[in-house]
């Protein structure tokens, strides 16, 4: 029985990819984490469980809280596969960034992390394998201006990513990231058509990338082999 676990599941990039899987015949179970909108979340398990021959579990939580995490662990049992992709952003210079607006980017981009992969990761080692994605951003790699505390916390993602693979890579553990440029997702709807006009002047492909091929990027990334880990796969269209 293979056991997938996905944060962030309500809208775009998670839900994109929760029916990539299901579709994909290669998972028999799907749990589906949502952060605070219960109908969205509920949404995507309708289609996820339409989509499939499987079973799925959405649950609503704070995947930034432990003992939440830990909750999870304990009504729903191990999974083989972790999809870190809860996220939340801000746009705003440095100096109008509260230490709430830090702290909540930091509790939920970087500290979920540590709190799923500290939960599932003994399950995996016991298992002998498994796999870990985190969803990351080109702003880890490069940063944004207006958005230094996301950037900050996606290079976090990254640094996280390749010093956990290194660690478990001798227990047969993958551990990878994705990072998405610009996404046609909730996060950036605050873009106003003129502002991704001239974003996509920008990008080398001529488009803004949809959540469905960031979703499909994604599910090629935990088919490849055994030796492929400890990478941040960029997909941006040559953006950056």
């Amino acid at each position: 029985m293979s056991t997938l676990l996905i944060t962030g599941a309500s809208n775009g990039i998670g839900r994109a990819f929760a029916l990539a899987c299901a579709a994909s015949g290669r998972y028999t179970k799907i749990l589906l984490n949502g952060g605070h909108d219960a109908a969205a979340l509920e949404e995507t398990a309708r289609r996820v469980a339409a989509a499939g021959d499987l079973v799925c579990i959405p649950d609503l939580g704070d995947v930034g809280d432990l003992a939440y995490v830990e909750s999870l662990r304990r009504r729903f049992g191990p999974v083989d596969t972790l999809v870190n992709n809860a996220a939340v952003s801000f746009v705003g210079l440095l100096t109008e960034t509260s230490p709430e607006d830090w702290e909540r980017l930091l509790r939920t981009n970087v500290t979920a992390l540590y709190n799923t992969c500290h939960t599932y990761v003994p399950d995996m080692v016991s298992a002998g394998g498994g796999q870990i994605l985190n969803v990351s951003s080109v702003w880890g790699l490069c940063g944004a201006s207006c958005e230094v505390a996301y950037s900050a916390a996606k290079g976090a993602v990254n640094a996280f990513t390749r010093a956990l693979a290194k660690e478990l890579a001798p227990s047969r553990i993958r551990v990878n990231a994705v990072a998405p440029g610009i996404v046609d997702t909730r996060m950036n709807a605050n873009l106003s058509d003129k502002e991704k006009a001239e974003i996509r002047d920008q990008i080398p492909a001529g488009y803004i990338v949809s959540p469905e091929e960031v979703a499909q990027a994604m599910l090629r990334l935990l088919e490849m082999p055994e030796y492929f880990t400890g990478e941040i796969v960029r997909l941006d269209g040559g953006w950056i």
